[in-house]
């Protein structure tokens, strides 16, 4: 038993050398649109005034959440700063935008054919386990091999670690919705992308949603790996802090990573329940129209009711007279000299 041995490094090692000679031209163009797509946004929040980012973060906070969330964004936000890692953490916050729009936007349609096609959901799910429980330091070697080093190779290697979640997600919410809401659709003509678009999304988006925060959070973590391989960012920093055992650095980038992953966190959770945040200002400004709305109706109703009976109009006022006197009495005379005389 000694030399038995199956090759099966070698013979992935040869496919992927055959996909390197051959598909070279679909490798570069990748590299281009990811290295485009990841600069052009650090560009940007790099550029953008630091009060600015901090305030529309903080402002998104609050539209989809509390203003304690608001104000929790401004304390860690400004603390980045303190620590001189803003630039860092912008890099690290660009990576993983990119890499989660580019995960979310193959889990979604992989999902949802999942979950419509049981010999589709049968072929995904070896592969899912396999993906998810493969280490996340495998997923560099291949990236290396295809794009070199730097922040496409770290890209690639988050999207595919933090992909499986979002499929699986997706795949849960569309088959947990009620099976007869579904018929009741077909029962009105519904077409099936009708009914995917009009019944089974919107109810399936809280779960949906729970596998995008999942999906960042993996992309989170593993962009602070993918430092290994050169992407710039708060992985860096950790690989250079570890290096040099520098404890000083290793913590405050350590800490950016926490704050940043918090805010992700918050934010993606109040999307997939909206209704669930009283306090945010998407909250507050759908109960203001609501209020608005009924009062009108209100008014109009009492001006439609008395509009043609004068008899009526007169016994609405005095019920609004009477209101106003109950709630604003008026002081009663004070008299002068009373029966005692001078």
């Amino acid at each position: 038993m000694e030399d038995f041995r199956i090759p099966i490094g070698s013979w992935i090692d040869t496919g992927v050398d055959w996909v390197r000679d051959n598909l070279d031209w679909l490798l570069d163009a990748i590299a281009v649109v990811v290295r485009w797509l990841v600069n052009g946004l650090t560009d940007i929040l790099v550029a953008s005034p630091i009060p600015l980012t901090i305030l529309v973060a903080a402002l998104i906070g609050w539209l989809v959440r509390s203003w304690r969330l608001a104000l929790g964004t401004v304390v860690t936000f400004v603390l980045i700063v303190a620590m001189n890692q803003w630039k860092t953490s912008m890099q690290t916050l660009s990576l993983v935008l990119v890499a989660t729009l580019v995960a979310v936007a193959i889990a979604v349609p992989l999902g949802i054919w999942s979950a419509r096609n049981s010999a589709v959901r049968a072929t995904l799910k070896p592969i899912l386990d396999f993906m998810q429980t493969m280490p996340a330091f495998v997923y560099l070697i291949p990236a290396i091999t295809f794009f070199s080093i730097g922040v496409v190779p770290g890209l690639v290697s988050t999207v595919i670690f933090a992909l499986p979640p979002g499929v699986r997600l997706t795949e849960l919410g569309i088959r947990g919705v009620d099976p007869e809401t579904v018929e009741a659709g077909h029962a009105f003509g519904a077409k099936p992308g009708q009914i995917l678009r009009g019944i089974q999304l919107p109810l399936a988006m809280p779960t949906i949603m729970a596998g995008v925060n999942q999906v960042i959070m993996l992309a989170l973590s593993m962009a602070v790996v993918a430092g290994i391989v050169g992407a710039d960012g708060l992985g860096k920093e950790v690989v250079n802090a570890i290096s040099t055992v520098n404890l000083a650095k290793g913590v405050e980038a350590g800490l950016s990573v926490v704050f940043i992953a918090v805010y992700l966190d918050r934010v993606t959770a109040a999307l997939g329940n909206p209704a669930g945040y009283r306090s945010s200002l998407i909250a507050i400004m759908s109960r203001w129209r609501t209020a608005k709305a009924a009062n009108g109706r209100s008014v109009d109703v009492t001006a439609s009711a008395t509009g043609n009976d004068p008899a009526a109009a007169e016994a609405v006022e005095a019920i609004e007279e009477a209101n106003r006197t109950k709630a604003s009495p008026r002081r009663a005379p004070i008299g002068f000299g009373g029966g005692g005389g001078n």
